[in-house]
C-alpha cells in the first residue's frame, strides 16, 4: 500500500531545526492552506487548514536555509497518523478547546516564492546570484 500528500501553502512560522542524538538533522515547520469559497446563500468563506510539517537529512538542512515565515511552498510526502485514532493528532489547547493537526513528514519540498515576494518578505533587494548556485 501507498500513499502521498501534496499540499501548497505559505509557511505560518520560520522553520526549526535540530539534531537527533544520531546526529541526523530534522526541520519542522507549519504550513497554512487556504480555500475559498461562497456558501449556499452567497457569502465567501475562507477556510484555512494548518499542516505540521516534518523534514530529515539534507531536505531539512535545506529547508532551514532557505525557508522563511510566510514563504510559498509545495510539500509531498506521507501523512503521519496518530496512532490512538488513525486521524489527525488531536489534543486539548490552552484554553479548553479541543485541537488537531495533520502532520506530514516531507518526501520533496519545492519553493514557490519568486525571489521578488522573498525580497518583500525579508525587506531586502533582490539577490544577485545566478540560479545556478541554488544547491537542489
Amino acid at each position: 500500500m501507498y500513499q502521498k500528500v501534496i499540499i501548497a501553502g505559505n509557511l505560518g512560522n520560520d522553520p526549526q531545526m535540530r539534531y537527533t542524538p544520531s546526529g541526523q538533522a530534522v526541520t519542522n515547520f507549519s504550513v497554512a492552506t487556504n480555500r475559498r469559497y461562497t456558501a449556499g446563500d452567497g457569502t465567501q468563506v475562507d477556510e484555512t487548514a494548518w499542516f505540521r510539517v516534518s523534514a530529515w537529512g539534507k531536505l531539512a538542512e535545506v529547508c532551514n536555509q532557505y525557508l522563511r515565515k510566510g514563504r510559498k511552498v509545495l510539500v509531498e510526502g506521507r501523512l503521519n497518523p496518530d496512532p490512538a485514532t488513525g486521524g489527525p493528532r488531536i489534543w486539548t489547547g490552552n484554553d479548553g478547546q479541543p485541537r488537531a493537526s495533520f502532520e506530514i513528514t516531507a518526501m520533496e519540498v519545492k519553493f514557490l516564492s519568486s525571489r521578488s515576494e522573498d525580497a518583500a518578505f525579508s525587506g531586502d533587494a533582490p539577490a544577485a546570484e545566478s540560479e545556478d548556485e541554488i544547491p537542489f
